[in-house]
């Protein structure tokens, strides 16, 4: 299994930025899709970013081109860097690992291990 474990949330003013981390650890997960799936209060589930075991990104429209997601494999270690936040992107986000090494998933079901969440607030 994969082991997930994320961090660096925080509140932040409309505007700001932030910088979310999550350590990987796990048999192979070098070769998972790892992404970051939000869910604000009253809202559904959202994948908002991955990044294929080869490096493709993927996003979702509501954070295209202002979230970048990365991944550093000598650190064991998956960001979102957060830019020009806005209230709607208050939510609990998650690391999150799919057994897939091309394509990420567009909808949170399709991952299979999850981090604790780490809450962001945008006010």
């Amino acid at each position: 299994q994969v082991q997930l474990v994320e961090s660096g949330g925080g509140s932040v003013q409309p505007g700001g930025s932030l910088k979310l981390s999550c350590s990987a650890t796990g048999y192979n997960y070098r070769s998972y899709c790892l992404g970051w799936v939000r869910q604000g209060p009253g809202e559904e589930r959202e994948a908002v970013a991955g990044i294929s075991s080869i490096g493709d990104t993927d996003y979702a429209d509501s954070v295209k081109g202002r979230f970048t997601v990365s991944k550093d494999d000598a650190k064991n270690t998956l960001y979102l860097q957060m830019n020009s936040l806005k209230p709607e992107d208050t939510a609990m986000y998650y690391c999150a690992a799919a057994r897939q090494n091309l394509n990420c998933p567009r909808t949170s079901t399709g991952y299979d291990y999850w981090g604790q969440g780490t809450q962001v607030t945008v006010s």
